[in-house]
């Protein structure tokens, strides 16, 4: 199973020897340039620029939206108030949409979602087999192996191998359930409170909450220790 390593999408080119001169700084000169598709972006960019087809502080907006208030954190601060909140928690399952468009993370590519919640009898993993549906409101872009074709095809087939190949082994009383996410509806997982966590309050277990975890390829743990600058 592919999982993030952009750097494994790149197209590489053969480079003939005038491409591989030094700079004054030692280093060839190519490895100064942005990477193939961020100089393609770049340059399509500059283009649409150009003839007045986007306007780039619209483009710095939406770069800025999703680097910094989009993402997983998101998601992490429902799955945290719902471990905490007992009546959050049942409303969030009974109908989650009206629930997260008044915590403002309803938006592009998360008009509607469901949240299924995970038990020591079902495990759930959510999957969009026809093309990428994913809750960006919440979780943000999605990963590179959410859109591969080897994980939209075997998540339906064989989840217990993709889990596997995630480090996730399930206890063999435990099922799995995998949902299809469609333009229509987006699947956030709310996994189980691991007993570790007694004692955190809301903000704390936030940062247990992975973003695997809410996909269900993953489970929630400690955040990494932060080290000390020296």
């Amino acid at each position: 199973m592919p999982h993030d390593h952009p750097d494994h999408h790149q197209r590489h080119h053969r480079h003939g020897a005038q491409d591989a001169q030094p700079s004054a700084s030692g280093a060839p000169a190519h490895s100064h340039l942005p990477s193939d598709p961020a100089l393609r972006v770049k340059t399509l960019e500059t283009i649409l620029v150009q003839k007045g087809l986007i306007d780039p502080a619209a483009i710095d907006t939406l770069i800025e939206t999703y680097s910094s208030r989009v993402g997983p954190q998101n998601g992490a601060k429902v799955v945290a108030r719902a471990w905490c909140e007992p009546a959050f928690r049942a409303a969030l399952l009974t109908d989650a949409t009206p629930l997260l468009a008044d915590m403002g993370l309803i938006g592009r590519q998360g008009e509607h979602v469901v949240v299924v919640e995970n038990t020591p009898q079902v495990h759930n993993m959510v999957v969009c087999t026809l093309c990428s549906c994913y809750p960006w409101s919440l979780l943000g872009i999605p990963p590179t192996w959410y859109k591969s074709d080897a994980y939209r095809a075997r998540a339906v087939r064989e989840p217990r191998g993709v889990l596997a190949e995630f480090g996730l082994c399930l206890p063999e009383g435990q099922s799995v359930r995998v949902w299809d996410s469609t333009a229509e509806m987006r699947y956030l997982v709310l996994p189980m409170r691991p007993e570790a966590s007694a004692g955190l309050d809301e903000a704390a277990l936030a940062a247990w909450v992975t973003r695997n975890s809410m996909i269900g390829t993953g489970l929630p743990h400690p955040p990494a220790p932060t080290q000390a600058q020296p």
